[in-house]
């Protein structure tokens, strides 16, 4: 089973471009399809062409950023003719520059739940773009409205410049609900992989600042924890096939503005180290088994179901990162996919 394009284009939507070029460990780089037992057989086709693209591709690093970025432009999914979307330019935070948005399925004569999507890439690549046709579908599917944040890439800006675009659009598109046509009382807020890192955060923005309620986070193997592979390292084959330990201190090292996984980490940055996390939205976590961020997820889930946050945590053996994008057409990404859109729906009714 060849990875097509779309498939392609979809891996680059879940940022997982960045971690093919020079992603899979050295270890992993040495097996052979037999020896993927510990992969879900529906995905051993794709996990096995994965690791042959990586050959002597770049490391991710400052030195190859550029390429990276460049591979996700170039393997972005073109839109669908239909729902419209459009692209904005909204103001930023006071003292932040203007943040640039896209807008699915908007219509002022509807009332219409929404979703605030942040797009995947290590925190260091991807852009709102690039997930585009999958969001045109799921708006479709639910009957909702998206706005997808275009927000700034580390290593330019940390933390406080990404995390300022995401609040602004989240902030305008609360206040614009109306004109819109949406439903300011049901909107959620969903990303994969560091843009599931990114709703974490702007969920307990939200939270903290008490300005806009939402109705649910649906975090797709998000990356929670700088300690991931630095003091916290799981055993292999977790995290050896796409996202590595390595991409995984250099998108923190990036997105932190300092070296990740030691006590000077700021928590505001880090969903994992935040010691509360009461009062969060109904929350939907997926992860496959043998992602890197496996562990961080489960015990994210966990934290949140002891603080009385109502929490769904889907685990999906033999899955590696962003499995569901590049094997969408399998039975075990569509349950995977179908297990999401029932949460959200199940947030808009």
């Amino acid at each position: 089973m060849a990875i097509t394009r779309r498939a392609f284009g979809r891996l680059a939507g879940a940022g997982a471009v960045s971690s093919i070029l020079g992603a899979v460990s050295g270890g992993a780089r040495a097996k052979e399809a037999g020896e993927l037992s510990y992969v879900h057989p529906e995905l051993r086709p794709f996990a096995k062409q994965l690791i042959q693209l990586v050959g002597s591709m770049p490391e991710l690093s400052d030195e190859s950023l550029a390429v990276t970025r460049q591979a996700m432009a170039r393997w972005a999914q073109p839109p669908l003719a239909s729902p419209a979307w459009t692209k904005r330019t909204i103001p930023g935070l006071p003292g932040q520059p203007q943040v640039s948005i896209l807008i699915v399925n908007s219509d002022p004569a509807k009332r219409r739940p929404a979703i605030l999507h942040t797009h995947g890439g290590g925190f260091v690549s991807g852009t709102a773009f690039s997930m585009i046709a999958d969001l045109q579908r799921l708006a479709l599917e639910l009957d909702c409205t998206i706005l997808t944040v275009d927000y700034r890439l580390a290593p330019e800006v940390n933390f406080h410049g990404s995390t300022a675009d995401n609040y602004a659009a989240l902030q305008w598109l609360y206040g614009e609900a109306s004109s819109l046509g949406v439903d300011a009382g049901r909107i959620a807020v969903m990303g994969e992989s560091a843009g599931g890192g990114h709703a974490a955060l702007l969920a307990l923005k939200a939270r903290d600042l008490g300005r806009i309620p939402l109705i649910a986070q649906v975090l797709i193997y998000p990356m929670l924890d700088d300690r991931t592979g630095i003091t916290n390292n799981p055993p292999s084959p977790i995290g050896t096939i796409v996202w590595n330990s390595t991409k995984n201190r250099f998108g923190w090292q990036a997105f932190l503005g300092m070296a990740p996984g030691t006590e000077r980490s700021p928590t505001e940055a880090v969903p994992a180290r935040r010691d509360d996390l009461a009062g969060l939205p109904p929350t939907f976590i997926g992860v496959g088994a043998i992602d890197l961020f496996v562990d961080e997820d489960i015990s994210y889930a966990r934290r949140l179901i002891a603080a009385g946050v109502p929490t769904q945590l889907e685990v999906v053996p033999g899955a590696f990162h962003g499995f569901d994008a590049i094997g969408a057409e399998t039975q075990v990404a569509k349950d995977f996919t179908a297990a999401k859109v029932a949460a959200l729906r199940r947030a808009f009714a």
